[in-house]
């Protein structure tokens, strides 16, 4: 992999490590970048869009200068499934493996963004602490409930995976279901310490829950 041009792909989204990330590609750029990684099997990078537009546009009249701004942080994404349902049109899966830092960007003559990135390390092991732990079995509850519904993804690991324990699996699946603001995904994903992330994400059921309970006019 070439660290110093991986192709980038911004979304008005966050991809978390061990996530699924669902695409339609339509623009040019991207059909080129998705057939190449097709065919080589070698990863993109998914950064979160601050500002900007994700379909590459020309200005309206009047209109200034629509430059996007990226994350800082983004994650490494490769292809799981990729279908042709029709000319200039392909639908992909892919999966969120390992995070990195941009240290910098360029967009080539065709639109399309590079970075020269810096891998950081994965999660350390980490195991969800006692006091966290019914929000193990509250993830497998809701998703046990929405995957019973037509359409929605099964449960990302079996119940009973171990998976189910750790502090930093745990809180990226946490963080991709709760409504949060992308800012604030961002920030989670980008933090190196996975029980910080946890704690955080209790802070925010704790909120959400109490908004729930008592809504404002």
């Amino acid at each position: 992999m070439d660290f110093t041009a991986l192709p980038l792909f911004p979304l008005h989204t966050v991809l978390f490590p061990g996530g699924l990330l669902p695409l339609q590609i339509f623009e040019v750029r991207y059909l080129d970048l998705m057939k190449r990684c097709e065919q080589s099997g070698e990863p993109f990078g998914v950064v979160c869009l601050q500002s900007g537009h994700e379909v590459r546009r020309a200005p309206r009249p009047g209109e200034g200068s629509s430059a996007e701004t990226l994350a800082h942080v983004g994650t490494l994404a490769t292809l799981e499934r990729i279908e042709h349902p029709q000319p200039g049109l392909m639908l992909v899966q892919a999966r969120g493996t390992q995070r990195f830092t941009l240290d910098s960007v360029r967009v080539l003559p065709h639109g399309l963004w590079t970075g020269v990135i810096q891998l950081l390390p994965d999660d350390a092991p980490a195991t969800v602490p006692a006091e966290l732990a019914s929000l193990s079995q509250r993830l497998q509850d809701a998703l046990t409930a929405m995957a019973n519904q037509e359409g929605a993804p099964p449960l990302p690991a079996p119940p009973g995976d171990p998976l189910w324990q750790d502090a930093g699996w745990l809180s990226n699946r946490w963080a991709e279901c709760l409504p949060l603001p992308a800012g604030e995904r961002q920030r989670l994903m980008s933090l190196d310490n996975p029980l910080w992330r946890l704690e955080l994400i209790a802070e925010w059921l704790d909120r959400l829950e109490r908004l729930s309970q008592n809504p404002g006019p």
